[in-house]
């Protein structure tokens, strides 16, 4: 058996049976609370527990949005759910969940505030893809292009590394894109990956492990970003256990 995970400290750590359970915490909560780590039962251990799945819908309902997570052992792992930030990004996914609970009359004030307030600032229009539908945009694809090593080392990237960069991409305000795009191709072009220090030889795109770049530090960067910068201030990647949903 794994040993016990250190438990966070910053955030009261809260088991809830069942998602009206964890609706009715918010109902009285969301506004006061600067957040709460769900306490959620692993599938198969037989606890009443609120679902991952539930629980991302009442948090966007009023206006919260998971985090990081962690496995504390064979039975439990938490997720770390807080109010929205007022520049937080959002996934196309959540976008997508959003007119399914408005259509369902979910949605509370505090969730149709923080969809609006995206609307606003274009946060909504810039919604970014998922692994599984990413794509390269028009401007990324014509600077690759213009540079022959930067294109033949994003063509040999794995799936994962190559979402580590085309999610920067797409999350960039108007005003930035360009010199995002710029900063990136540069790195490219000299085998290297925003968030990773050193140079790295390209992978096969069939390789699901990534390496460099694992799927749990990039939701967690996506999660905590609130307007994406360049890391150009490289750092080894440190697991958190991420199982993050996305926003």
């Amino acid at each position: 058996m794994p040993p016990k995970a250190l438990l966070p400290t910053d955030l009261p750590i809260v088991p809830f049976a069942s998602m009206a359970d964890f609706e009715a915490y918010l109902e009285r909560e969301h506004v006061k609370a600067p957040g709460v780590y769900l306490k959620l039962a692993k599938k198969g251990s037989g606890i009443p527990s609120v679902a991952s799945t539930e629980a991302v819908e009442v948090a966007l309902c009023f206006g919260w949005i998971d985090g990081r997570a962690q496995t504390i052992d064979d039975t439990w792992w938490l997720s770390r759910y807080t109010p929205r930030r007022q520049k937080s990004i959002w996934s196309q996914k959540n976008v997508n969940t959003i007119a399914r609970l408005t259509e369902q009359g979910r949605m509370r004030p505090a969730g149709i505030s923080a969809v609006d307030a995206a609307k606003r600032d274009g946060r909504w229009d810039r919604a970014y893809a998922g692994p599984a539908t990413i794509t390269i945009p028009d401007d990324m694809d014509a600077s690759l292009t213009s540079q022959p090593t930067a294109r033949a080392f994003f063509d040999g990237l794995n799936k994962s590394d190559r979402y580590a960069v085309l999610w920067r991409v797409e999350t960039a305000s108007p005003k930035v894109r360009a010199q995002r795009i710029e900063s990136l191709v540069a790195m490219l072009a000299v085998g290297k990956l925003p968030g990773y220090s050193g140079s790295k030889k390209a992978e096969k795109t069939t390789r699901t492990k990534p390496t460099i770049a694992p799927r749990t530090k990039l939701l967690r960067e996506i999660a905590t970003a609130s307007t994406p910068k360049m890391a150009f201030q490289d750092q080894r990647p440190r697991r958190e256990g991420l199982r993050r949903r996305a926003e």
